[in-house]
């Protein structure tokens, strides 16, 4: 065990070049997850902040949540869902309430009261009626409350996210390092079998070695995570992603008394995780090794043969397999299941995964494709091609983020165009009227056909009795005028068929047939049976289930759709619905200005997120990078001296090396774009298989189009290339300078 570890030190010591690449891959990841845990830990439980819209210490709230009863396996359980129209405190209520003490009323949104009196004698009288919050929890009668809430639901999601690609991203690296080194020191472990070293002795080796890098990664990158997380928690609010009072501290909080306490579970987590990724990194490194025998690394070539253990072919093929085995399966199941973001951005990690195990050999083939001009281009053609591992280690990480960048934002753009497509062939109107809780006159609106006023709703259904589902909902008071400035791409019944005793639903509701009869909750709560008038296409998922204003409870108008009559001027008409329309922020646009500023698109904050994944994957990709040309850079100098005495100038060897590097990042941004043609073509079959046929009320269908990303994945190609070339030719220099390698 001591000559383990001795061995072990001398080694890192020596060769520290070889482990900095996988240090400083560990380090990062573990910053990067103790940050998040932390963020997280602030997102589980936020500063109760002061309440801003009632000073009295009991404030009387109606129920905001729908709790309904559900199966779960063999025992009933509760499921709630909040509910967008909760209904207003009664007045027998409230009649009560003046008697223990004053109330106070919000005449802009009376939907809360507060009392002056003591919180155990209002619990007494309001029972289970409503809700009566005291201390920090008055701030859930705040107007701010469910937005900062939704807000912070964000930020646990894209962290838990950003956190899970870190470490998907962190093993590849640290693997393929930890591979690449192995790949280096073949001759080193074929010399210490043959002084009598067992497999079991290098493979202790290489796990000592991996411990030692683990541990002092580790340490290091959770005092950067300390460090880092107030700086996340600032970029998460620079960027809209979390409310401006969001914080995260970054040291245990001073509740905890001891390291072992709750709180201090960020860095625990990413300690442990950073140790797990080096060791586990090492693993398939380490057997590979232990299986080099005593005489086969000394007779070796600098072709590299046998590049991939058959271990590696199958988990690939493996992997391909599954990958493509979910599309079509999907496909074939639930195509809309594609269109959703948590499909999106995870099904393509295994396809990406696979490509890059079977770099070695996917790698080889591109580089028959590619020919260059010149002595020197031919050089760094077969320079490339006979160093394959070299080749693979650098094109795997650029491989990886191109993948990601051209699926993940790919996916996102493609879905948002497919839906703002999909708004636009369904709008029939000519002008659109909006604004907060809109009225019309009641006289006739000069040079309008008809009139569809609207408002924003939610509807309610226990599916399959396991699940509390809720379904954007449009309340309606005309159907006749919503079939007339519509297209609904209408697959069975009639929207015009819609009255108070009938609900349009679309085919992804388990009851979908016209004249079923569905129980359901409505947005304030209260429970009804409506049967069911008409059916939608499913399309891309933003077809949602239409009502009459009586089942929208205290629902605003916030829309009017406008079909004008034949010959009539859109700006008289325009002018006229203005003067017969009051409300707050009332505006008037034609159909497609309106679709122009409000198409579906991906969020700004989705966005961001999307682009911190791809900032973290761009980072580890230019780490691996920078390690692999440096430690090739390493052992290179024969090869070099080589040349230089075959009469190659330094200037052709830095185009060589230079070369080398382009053509690597070159070849991993082939296959890059290939995983991402493969994961954004199955995203057009769905949209395919999910457009709504022509026909009576169907629209033109969509088109089963996709949008690749090239400004986002032209940007990772480039620091891919920058960082490549640059430390390719750098390494060598700083190599020669101090005499490893002299050339």
């Amino acid at each position: 065990m001591l000559t383990t570890l001795a061995s072990a030190w001398a080694n890192l010591r020596t060769r520290r070049h070889l482990f900095a690449g996988a240090f400083v891959a560990v380090a990062l990841g573990v910053a990067l997850v103790a940050s998040m845990g932390l963020g997280l830990a602030a997102a589980a439980d936020p500063p109760a902040g002061k309440p801003q819209r009632f000073a009295q210490p009991v404030v009387v709230m109606p129920h905001d949540t729908l709790t309904v009863e559900v199966d779960r396996g063999p025992h009933r359980a509760l499921d709630s869902k909040k509910i967008p129209h909760p209904q207003p405190v009664d007045k027998e209520l409230l009649r009560e309430l003046a008697e223990l003490g004053t109330v106070h009323r919000d005449h802009l949104a009376p939907d809360a009261v507060g009392v002056d009196a003591s919180a155990a004698a209002v619990r007494e009288v309001v029972g289970d009626r409503a809700q009566v919050l005291t201390g920090a929890a008055r701030r859930l009668a705040d107007p701010g409350a469910e937005r900062d809430a939704q807000a912070v639901v964000a930020v646990r999601a894209m962290l838990g996210t950003a956190g899970g690609v870190s470490a998907f991203v962190a093993v590849f690296v640290t693997a393929s390092t930890f591979a690449f080194v192995v790949a280096l020191r073949r001759r080193e472990f074929g010399l210490l079998r043959l002084a009598g070293a067992t497999p079991g002795r290098v493979r202790r080796q290489l796990f000592t070695e991996a411990l030692a890098v683990g541990v002092a990664a580790s340490a290091t990158g959770c005092a950067l995570g300390s460090w880092g997380a107030p700086l996340l928690a600032r970029a998460l609010i620079d960027n809209g992603i979390a409310p401006p009072w969001f914080t995260v501290s970054g040291t245990v909080t001073p509740q905890s008394t001891s390291w072992t306490s709750w709180t201090s579970w960020p860095f625990q987590l990413a300690f442990w995780t950073g140790l797990f990724v080096a060791v586990a990194g090492a693993w398939a490194a380490s057997r590979r090794a232990g299986r080099i025998g005593p005489v086969e690394a000394l007779r070796d070539a600098d072709v590299d043969t046998d590049v991939m253990p058959w271990s590696r072919r199958i988990v690939g093929a493996a992997l391909l397999a599954l990958g493509l085995g979910l599309t079509v399966h999907t496909l074939w199941s639930d195509p809309s299941a594609l269109l959703k973001r948590k499909t999106y951005t995870s099904q393509p990690m295994i396809l990406i995964t696979a490509a890059a195990a079977l770099a070695p050999l996917l790698v080889r083939p591109v580089l028959r494709m590619i020919r260059l001009p010149g002595a020197v281009g031919l050089l760094v053609r077969e320079n490339a091609a006979a160093s394959v591992r070299r080749t693979a280690a650098v094109a795997a990480p650029v491989l990886v983020t191109v993948a990601l960048a051209g699926s993940l934002m790919g996916s996102a753009e493609s879905v948002s165009a497919a839906k703002a497509q999909e708004a636009s062939e369904q709008t029939n109107s000519q002008l659109i009227a909006t604004g907060d809780d809109l009225s019309l006159a009641r006289r006739p609106v000069p040079g309008v056909a008809a009139l569809s006023p609207s408002a924003s709703t939610a509807v309610f259904v226990r599916e399959e009795g396991t699940t509390l589902l809720r379904s954007e909902a449009r309340a309606v008071s005309d159907p006749a005028a919503l079939a007339a400035t519509s297209r609904l791409p209408v697959v069975s019944g009639d929207i015009r068929h819609l009255d108070d005793r009938s609900i349009v639903v679309n085919e992804e509701w388990e009851h979908h047939r016209v004249g079923d009869r569905l129980t359901v909750w409505l947005g304030d709560g209260r429970r009804t049976t409506l049967r069911v008038a008409a059916v939608l296409a499913h399309g891309t998922g933003d077809n949602g289930a239409y009502v009459t204003m009586a089942n929208a409870g205290a629902a605003p108008v916030d829309r009017i759709d406008v079909r004008l009559t034949p010959g009539a001027s859109p700006a008289a008409a325009t002018d006229a619905l203005r003067a017969a329309t009051s409300g707050h922020d009332v505006r008037v646009r034609t159909a497609a200005a309106w679709l122009d500023a409000t198409p579906p698109r991906v969020k700004p904050q989705t966005r961001q997120g999307m682009l911190l994944l791809l900032g973290i994957a761009l980072t580890y990709a230019a780490i691996s990078l920078a390690g692999t040309q440096l430690m090739a850079a390493s052992v290179r100098g024969r090869e070099l001296r080589a040349l230089r005495r075959a009469g190659a100038t330094r200037a052709q060897v830095r185009l060589m090396l230079a070369g080398e590097a382009l053509v690597a990042v070159a070849a991993g941004t082939a296959l890059g774009l290939a995983v991402t043609a493969l994961n954004l073509g199955g995203l057009a079959a769905a949209l395919g298989l999910l457009s709504p046929e022509s026909g009576a009320g169907a629209g033109a269908g969509l088109e089963a189009g996709v949008v690749v990303p090239w400004g986002v994945v032209s940007s990772a190609v480039g620091v891919c290339a920058v960082v490549a070339v640059g430390t390719g030719v750098l390494g060598a220099g700083w190599g020669r300078r101090n005499g490893v390698g002299e050339w």
